[in-house]
């Protein structure tokens, strides 16, 4: 797996200050996405254990409420083993940090196949559905178009909650 960039002090993609993790691959391809370079697999640095490390010493502040994973698409099939490994890690290690993820898939189509979402019993908030230009507003917290929802998960991943209109 590669990924873009992580940032350390994130406030846009989740609540509280988060650490950030752009993962690089995403075939989705929405028209007018923020991060189109990042479609490509290729793209950024090629994800290690030092990188991992990084994200684990920079999730342990108390004033870092979480991890947020970002694309590229966390849920591509090639990006799932890191991520997995990743977010175990995160539960075990610091279990009180939340993890919110945003995908182009929807909810209902990453439990279909749960064999082939493994991360999914790791997130605690899931922002789902493709970016839609037409349905662009910039008032939405935490997504960018109104078709996407905002998904409290069970801690199996196997029931979700909407919370879209808390925020």
């Amino acid at each position: 797996m590669n990924y873009a960039t992580i940032k350390f002090y994130d406030v846009a993609n989740g609540t509280g200050v988060r650490v950030s993790l752009f993962v690089s691959g995403c075939r989705h391809h929405c028209k007018g996405c923020f991060n189109a370079e990042t479609w490509d697999f290729s793209y950024g640095e090629p994800y290690t254990q030092e990188t991992e490390d990084s994200i684990i010493d920079g999730l342990k502040p108390d004033y870092i409420t979480g991890l947020s994973l970002l694309g590229g698409e966390p849920f591509e099939p090639e990006n799932q083993p890191a991520l997995t490994a990743l977010l175990r890690r995160v539960k075990t290690q610091l279990p009180e940090k939340t993890v919110w993820c945003y995908t182009g898939y929807t909810y209902e189509r990453i439990v279909s196949d749960p064999a082939r979402y493994p991360v999914l019993e790791y997130i605690d908030v899931l922002v789902d559905g493709p970016f839609i230009k037409s349905l662009y507003d910039p008032r939405l917290a935490f997504r960018g178009s109104s078709n996407q929802r905002i998904l409290r998960l069970s801690p199996s991943g196997d029931t979700a909650e909407d919370i879209s209109c808390v925020f």
